[in-house]
């Protein structure tokens, strides 16, 4: 069931839209060759602590296998919810960070490649396309049209560069829950309801340099390319209004050192 949000809750997210991007402006430049993931994840779970949030990923899941940190950390062929570790970030690397707050009951949800010191070329293009993929959805998020409008928009960008798009997985509603109705897919399938004022959804493209198969490793968490190539993700939430359309969540640059 599609739950449209009244105006306090809608404020209440955007509080914790605003918080998440304020973490992310302040971890986007730890984001260095030689930093293990995990210490970016205890970096965000205190940040967030400190600030009155909850990291809302943070188990996550089956009670039998929850998510166990704050922060997914996917590098390079790993398209989302790579898990901190003690592996450590590497010159070239292209390291998506995904990470939602609970702020007081509103969520976030908002992610962002980074690319690490000297990318390749191709590497730099594919995120490049990945960001132009995520404004072509957002842009195509209008009151009184359908869903699917947005998927059109980030498969059509993304397949006229030659590049995969990730079926498996999708965006979301969110605000109230980390995901809620309804499914926001980045290729044309599935429901196609219309969009209404009211409507919180996050958009997130994972676009991959080759084939948009995917496998989900042994961790029952981190989902990787099956060719092995390289993956970039993006996301923001967004709030859909009768006239016009806002992102809560900050414009984040791609970084490189």
């Amino acid at each position: 069931m599609i739950r449209l949000k009244n105006e306090k809750q809608i404020e209440g997210i955007r509080q914790s839209c605003r918080m998440l991007s304020a973490m992310y402006r302040e971890l986007i430049p730890l984001v260095k060759p030689g930093i293990e993931t995990i210490e970016l994840d205890q970096w965000v779970q205190s940040w967030i602590k400190k600030k009155g949030g909850r990291p809302s990923f943070f188990g996550y899941g089956s009670k039998d296998n929850p998510f166990p940190g704050a922060l997914c950390i996917s590098i390079n062929q790993e398209v989302i919810h790579g898990i901190p570790s003690r592996r450590k970030i590497a010159e070239g690397d292209l390291v998506s960070l995904d990470c939602g707050i609970d702020l007081g009951g509103y969520i976030s949800d908002q992610a962002v490649t980074v690319e690490v010191g000297r990318v390749d070329e191709v590497s730099r293009r594919l995120n490049a396309v990945t960001r132009e993929c995520l404004y072509r959805g957002i842009t195509a998020a209008k009151a009184g049209d359908r869903l699917l409008q947005i998927a059109r928009a980030v498969y059509a960008h993304a397949h006229s560069q030659g590049y995969g798009v990730v079926r498996d997985f999708c965006g979301h509603g969110v605000g109230l829950a980390v995901h809620e109705d309804p499914q926001v897919p980045n290729y044309p399938h599935g429901p196609n309801p219309r969009m209404a004022g009211g409507l919180v959804i996050a958009i997130e493209p994972m676009i991959n340099l080759g084939t948009g198969d995917v496998k989900v490793m042994k961790d029952g968490w981190t989902v990787v390319t099956a060719d092995n190539k390289p993956s970039a993700h993006w996301e923001h939430t967004i709030v859909i209004y009768g006239d016009r359309t806002e992102v809560l969540t900050d414009s984040l640059e791609v970084l490189r050192e």
